[in-house]
């Protein structure tokens, strides 16, 4: 990352002069003696361009923060208000946590529970699940499943298909999910079925409508509150984040 960086200082090393229109009003000589300059005095100091890209790199990171920040702002009701989206943890939750996960992802595992003890742990979060299938046919499989049970049997019943397919170890085929329902205690046809209606597929567009509008391309995506975490975040992070949220 850093020599698109490195390129953009010496370019600006050398635009400097410019813009007070020096380098155009230069002989050739002195152009070349000018570079030679800049050159020589940065080999000697290399130190002075690591500290300017750590500043400039500190900015952009700035700059993205205060992107997302406005992303979710624009985007609040469909975050944090969207009927169609589960709801668990304390609905009546001082800090809401969203997660955009995908069932196949291997962070969004690892996730899993330790967005089980914060919540928990907390005992003041309301939990957004957003299915957001992104890895592949299994994905999306997966996803319909969870939100044909959730349309069909109620949010303990979601809740209990997300806590099976999130530790699901086999290929979700047809046959493995026709078990897992009737496992749970599902009529397997019905769901089965219900996968395939335009109920279910409607949840899955509009979370990646909803997805594509904030530039979200990876899982786990948090939003807690007004910060969005593009990625894992450990459990101790997740706090930290949560009660840095309850004093702003």
């Amino acid at each position: 990352m850093r020599l698109p960086v490195l390129a953009a200082l010496l370019t600006c090393a050398f635009a400097a002069p410019m813009l007070a229109g020096g380098v155009d009003a230069m002989t050739d000589a002195e152009r070349t003696a000018f570079r030679a300059e800049v050159k020589a005095y940065l080999l000697e100091n290399p130190e002075v361009l690591m500290e300017a890209m750590d500043v400039l790199q500190n900015r952009q990171a700035k700059a993205e923060v205060a992107t997302d920040k406005q992303l979710v702002i624009d985007h609040k009701a469909d975050l944090f208000a969207d009927a169609a989206s589960w709801v668990g943890g304390n609905p009546d939750g001082d800090v809401t946590v969203v997660e955009f996960m995908d069932y196949r992802c291997g962070y969004c595992r690892k996730a899993y529970q330790e967005v089980e003890d914060l919540v928990k742990a907390d005992g003041n979060i309301r939990l957004i699940l957003k299915e957001y299938p992104i890895l592949g046919d299994a994905s999306v499989a997966s996803a319909r499943f969870a939100i044909a049970v959730r349309q069909l049997h109620g949010d303990d019943a979601y809740k209990k298909s997300h806590d099976a397919l999130i530790t699901l170890r086999g290929e979700p085929d047809a046959d493995t999910l026709s078990r897992l329902a009737s496992d749970l205690g599902f009529d397997a046809k019905s769901v089965l079925d219900k996968m395939a209606s335009p109920e279910v597929t409607a949840v899955i567009a509009q979370n990646q409508d909803l997805g594509s509008k904030m530039s979200i391309s990876g899982t786990p995506t948090f939003i807690i509150d007004s910060q969005m975490l593009r990625g894992y975040v450990p459990l101790d992070g997740m706090q930290q984040i949560v009660a840095a949220e309850r004093k702003s």
